[in-house]
């Protein structure tokens, strides 16, 4: 049913469009380096198609496991750097890995990049896949949110006059949000918990990601939803660091 592949079995795409971005080679050897594991399945169409990888992906994934499981043995190479970062997260968080605050802190990393890869892109790659689906995606998700055209293209000229912040802003939004919806006791809780990040500069990109699976996948496999000091303890250098990206580089890369 599933067939283990090495990175180097695997198919990326959209390489050229991150070839000005010197983080995309070192994640690639970093992945490479540790060995991981993709899971392809032999015959996703008899498992009803596309939905199948993504189902398994969403509700039991385990970068201690494998880095992801796919269709077919093709990874677009942004998808690529979300994994390497997974993995560098869990590292990073040690024994607490498995921890809710750690599991949150390595969803914000990851998830946030991408407008870092965005801010990086535009004006480099204009033909990129990877900017045409995350745009369009995106440009959906900030008029849900009441975001104007304007607007949108205001923060899009953000991200790429200022791509480090723009990480910062969206992985600190992304970890404060989920790991307060974890902590939630109740459904009116929850709520203010939204109402109280609605003025943040990243708040109309907040639902383009999958904040429903990561508190239910925390509340259910999290060895601990308590706070843990050393993963805040990480959260708190992100913040205080000049240059967060420069941060991660060196802490989690170096």
């Amino acid at each position: 049913m599933l067939e283990t592949k090495t990175l180097n079995q695997i198919t990326l795409h959209d390489e050229p469009s991150f070839r000005h971005v010197g983080l995309y080679g070192r994640l690639k050897e970093a992945m490479a380096s540790r060995n991981m594991r993709f899971h392809v399945l032999e015959n996703a169409r008899s498992l009803g198609g596309g939905g199948a990888a993504r189902l398994l992906n969403l509700a039991f994934w385990d970068p201690s496991a494998h880095a992801e499981v796919l269709d077919e043995p093709d990874l677009e190479a942004d998808q690529l750097m979300h994994n390497a970062w997974h993995v560098l997260a869990r590292e990073a968080c040690g024994e607490d890995h498995r921890s809710a605050d750690a599991l949150l802190l390595g969803e914000a990393v990851a998830s946030a990049f991408d407008v870092y890869l965005i801010g990086r892109t535009l004006g480099h790659a204009p033909d990129s896949s990877f900017l045409e689906s995350q745009i369009a995606a995106m440009s959906y998700s900030s008029e849900a949110a009441g975001c104007s055209e304007e607007q949108f293209s205001e923060l899009l000229e953000r991200m790429s006059r200022e791509p480090e912040k723009a990480f910062e802003e969206l992985r600190q939004l992304l970890f404060d949000v989920s790991s307060e919806l974890v902590a939630a006791p109740d459904l009116d809780s929850a709520a203010s918990v939204l109402a109280s990040h609605r003025g943040h500069p990243m708040f109309a990109l907040l639902h383009h990601y999958e904040l429903p699976t990561w508190v239910l996948y925390a509340r259910s496999y999290a060895t601990t939803c308590d706070r843990v000091e050393k993963i805040r303890a990480l959260d708190r250098a992100m913040r205080d660091a000049d240059d967060a990206i420069a941060w991660l580089e060196e802490n989690w890369l170096d």
